[in-house]
């Protein structure tokens, strides 16, 4: 999702730290059907006829803000917000036809909608969970407060929309006229509203500079809060077509539909690489003199030793891949999809990541490792944001038949294993992996060797599919990050690139692979649903998915999460 400058006071600050979460609304149904230019007018007018209470819930709060600001420039602002607002409620309606529709009948509030309007009234009134606030808010600091509270809570709203609408202006063809829903996106990228989003946004960094650091905080709950209104709002939208968006709901379980999701795991459920994790177990925790008094050549080794060689290891791996990735790029580039000069070139990788393995086999750097040690390293192992709360949704969602399957070049298991446990479950998780030998829960500095190659997932990721069930409904998701993974990615329906490796884009695109943001992806499969009448993934269409966060998977395959 790209980014914004909204300056460097408390509103910029705020909105940084919370916009991960505008993908919550922009891969709703509503959006995605709109960005397509085939939301349903029925859709369309349910929106505006709600959106209409949220514009009369603005303008109150905005006149309780007023009441409550004590300097005259403040109130003066305010007033002009509130005169926004109003201006825009009179012309509502020669708004939406002009934008090309028809007026919504009038209909009542959902209750997504009353959520929202009650949260804006009781901010604006100093009803606010957790704060003291005197209900008769006697002194003029207390009424600042207030008034400082109310536009934290209204700022999200605004640069939510300015933002999710320049989203989706991207994505349009400027001179396409035939898209029913422009205009209205056009309004919304306007100068004429951004400058109003960045008023409220200058407003809230004015009135906060007085407040405590306890007071910010509440201004952070209010602005988090409003937030995730503002998703559950949009998440409630009707939608009474076929939408390619939350993919949960497009499977249905009567019918035997089953979801089966691949997932790499270094570097894409993890931030670090979990070979560097496992030799720094073994440097800290290096064995000592056996008791009878004899050593090993592993025990003579310093812990100074120990780092020096796996430092030599690791540079070596990293010049070594280096060289492999120029050996394969600096040949023809493909002008279609090679999906067999890929196959040929990744052969180079296998030789190349068996050999790094048989390395530090010899180097004896994962000998001596207690098992307990990796399983506790495992358990404080930092996982990507938003990767603990997608898998524990997917292994409690009941509405949902679905697998999870990690498929890893990781040495160990057990730290995979111990790593995701608090997502749930471990049993439900399907870890592939190699493995540390063992005796008396002391590795033994061999490694069992399961998966080495890109061949050898993709031999594994077949044969899981091989052993389910032949009936029903199925669909694959493969979310990776490296060169590895490339074979999974594009043998699943949907293959999604987290992150941006260079290397896996750089040798992706030398054999005519084409990676989309998915967001856009999903909009040109929205408009083929409608055009074509099938959202049919196919696979081998040398098309792979890029996300930049698990949030944005989260939305694609769950939707809201709440």
């Amino acid at each position: 999702m790209g980014g914004m400058d909204v300056g460097g006071g408390i509103a910029g600050k705020l909105w940084n730290k919370f916009r991960s979460e505008s993908v919550f609304v922009n891969y709703t149904p509503f959006f995605v059907c709109l960005a397509a230019g085939n939301l349903s007018a029925d859709s369309f007018h349910h929106y505006i006829s709600q959106h209409v209470h949220l514009l009369n819930a603005f303008a109150h709060a905005y006149e309780l803000a007023e009441e409550c600001a004590d300097d005259d420039e403040d109130k003066k602002a305010i007033r002009n917000l509130r005169k926004y607002v109003q201006a825009k409620l009179k012309s509502h309606d020669s708004l939406v036809r002009e934008w090309g529709f028809e007026l919504p009948e009038e209909r009542s509030l959902t209750n997504a909608t009353v959520k929202y309007t009650d949260f804006l009234s009781a901010t604006a009134s100093g009803r606010i969970e957790g704060e003291r606030v005197p209900g008769k808010l006697a002194t003029p600091f207390e009424k600042t407060k207030v008034a400082a509270y109310t536009l934290g809570a209204i700022a999200p709203c605004m640069r939510l929309f300015a933002f999710i609408n320049k989203e989706i202006q991207a994505l349009l063809d400027p001179n396409d006229s035939t898209h029913i829903y422009k205009k209205w996106i056009d309004h919304y990228c306007s100068e004429n509203f951004e400058a109003y989003a960045f008023r409220i946004e200058e407003l809230l960094d004015t009135l906060s500079i007085s407040l405590t650091g306890e007071e910010l905080d509440v201004i952070e709950k209010l602005y988090h809060q409003s937030m995730r209104l503002e998703v559950d709002f949009f998440s409630s939208q009707p939608i009474i077509q076929e939408a390619v968006v939350p993919l949960s709901r497009t499977l249905d379980p009567a019918v035997g539909a089953e979801l089966s999701i691949f997932c790499d795991f270094d570097l894409t459920c993890t931030a670090f690489d979990s070979s560097a994790i496992l030799a720094e177990i073994a440097i800290i925790t290096r064995p000592k003199a056996d008791p009878d008094g004899s050593e090993t050549q592993l025990a003579r080794m310093s812990s100074a030793d120990l780092r020096s060689t796996w430092d030599a290891l690791s540079a070596q791996y990293t010049e070594e891949f280096e060289q492999c990735v120029e050996s394969i790029t600096t040949t023809e580039t493909a002008e279609t999809f090679s999906y067999e000069g890929l196959c040929e070139a990744l052969e180079q990788f296998a030789h190349f990541e068996k050999a790094a393995n048989s390395r530090v086999v010899q180097s004896g750097v994962l000998k001596g490792l207690n098992q307990e040690d990796i399983k506790r390293a495992g358990q404080r192992l930092i996982l990507q944001d938003g990767c603990k709360g997608f898998i524990q949704k997917i292994m409690k969602n009941e509405n949902l038949t679905a697998a999870i399957h990690v498929l890893s070049y990781c040495w160990c298991g057990d730290l995979i294993r111990s790593a995701l446990s608090s997502a749930g479950d471990v049993k439900a998780l399907n870890v592939h992996s190699n493995e540390l030998s063992c005796e008396d829960s002391t590795t033994t500095g061999e490694i069992i060797k399961k998966l080495e190659s890109p061949m050898e997932k993709l031999q594994a990721f077949n044969n899981i599919l091989n052993n389910r069930d032949k009936d029903g409904q199925h669909l694959t998701v493969y979310i990776g990050g490296s060169v590895g993974d490339l074979l999974c990615l594009l043998e699943a329906d949907i293959g999604i690139v987290m992150g941006s490796s260079p290397t896996l884009r750089r040798l992706g695109e030398q054999f005519g692979i084409s990676f989309v943001p998915l967001f856009s992806g999903l909009v040109a499969k929205q408009r083929e649903v409608v055009e074509v009448g099938s959202s049919n993934w196919k696979r081998l269409s040398g098309t792979l998915y890029t996300v930049s966060s698990w949030d944005e998977i989260h939305a694609f395959i769950l939707g809201s999460p709440s």
